[in-house]
């Protein structure tokens, strides 16, 4: 399996999800299977249903986890050295060419990924069109849109 670039923060989240999947969700619904076994019988017991199919979203889920943080690259944007390139966890601001509107990503990983939060994929179309870029280059996305045109304005390691 080949590794997964993931940010510090990005892991930690992922981490603190596994503790709180092993540590509360885990127990609880052994707990809830208990409690809807000690209520006979189990062909129409919907409370024990719901608790199975719970047990297994949250087994599968651990295995996704663990499984992804096995596989992760972490990379702490702060130690980063790349000399104003837009490289993996750099956050870089940008102008539109057209509308001169300004907006800020951060390129992370798959999982870590909001775009209201201004943390782009790796792998979106405007991750891919900033990677190798320095200040003052012009990157052309493809937008569902139409092409769009970015002056990267400023590149940081935070």
């Amino acid at each position: 399996m080949s590794t997964i670039p993931i940010t510090k923060r990005g892991a930690e989240k992922l981490k603190a999800e596994l503790h709180q999947l092993k540590t509360v969700d885990r127990p609880w619904v052994i707990n809830a299977i208990a409690e809807a076994r000690a209520q006979g019988d189990l062909s129409e017991n919907a409370e024990y249903e719901a608790a199975k199919d719970r047990q297994g979203f949250i087994e599968g889920r651990i295995a996704e986890v663990d499984g992804k943080l096995s596989a992760a690259q972490i990379i702490d944007p702060t130690t980063l050295d790349a000399s104003g390139k837009v490289v993996f966890g750099a956050t870089v601001d940008l102008e539109d060419e057209d509308s001169g509107a300004k907006v800020t990503y951060q390129i992370v990983g798959e999982d870590e990924a909001d775009i209201k939060k201004g943390l782009v994929n790796i792998g979106s179309p405007i991750a891919r069109a900033l990677i190798g870029k320095e200040e003052g280059d012009v990157a052309e996305v493809q937008a569902p849109s139409g092409n769009r045109r970015y002056e990267i304005v400023a590149v940081r390691y935070e």
